[in-house]
């Protein structure tokens, strides 16, 4: 017995948004590759933060500030390791927002990423570190998408 394409298409519930629109959660299968990888990424841009985010209390990886365009050093109070503090308390709370809500946290992070690029792109010889955190803001933005159909809206005061 021949199948159509229709008999291959998952239906979703809808879920209310806050601003009266309905939007499309699936349900959470293991078996489909695309909520495995919205999984995986939802995992690495958890514990990639976090761990980032701390390293720059303590500089085990690498010494952070040694990253810092001149330029923002020049207007970020402080030194450059007490503005680390501020990025780190920063990277450790998105990672927060992504294991809470994937749905709004994945943007965050591919904020915060973008900012990191430009930081890297107006400081010379980190060309190369600026496109590898341009790819990881790409992906963070694959989240975001992918969270789109796998983490329901917020809703906030309406049922």
């Amino acid at each position: 017995m021949a199948t159509t394409a229709q008999e291959h298409i998952p239906t979703y519930d809808r879920a209310a948004s806050a601003n009266g629109g309905g939007a499309a959660t699936a349900p959470a299968d293991w078996r489909d590759p695309r909520y495995q990888a919205f999984a995986l990424l939802r995992l690495a841009f958890t514990v990639a933060p976090i761990a980032f985010g701390l390293d720059k209390f303590f500089n085990v990886m690498v010494h952070w500030p040694n990253y810092l365009a001149p330029w923002i050093n020049d207007i970020a109070p402080g030194t450059g390791q007490e503005f680390m503090y501020f990025v780190g308390a920063t990277e450790i709370l998105a990672g927060v927002i992504v294991a809470l809500k994937p749905r709004y946290g994945a943007y965050v992070v591919a904020g915060w990423l973008g900012g990191i690029v430009i930081n890297l792109v107006t400081y010379s010889d980190f060309y190369d570190i600026a496109l590898r955190d341009f790819g990881l803001m790409l992906a963070a933005l694959t989240l975001a998408r992918l969270a789109s159909v796998y983490d329901p809206p917020l809703r906030l005061g309406r049922r």
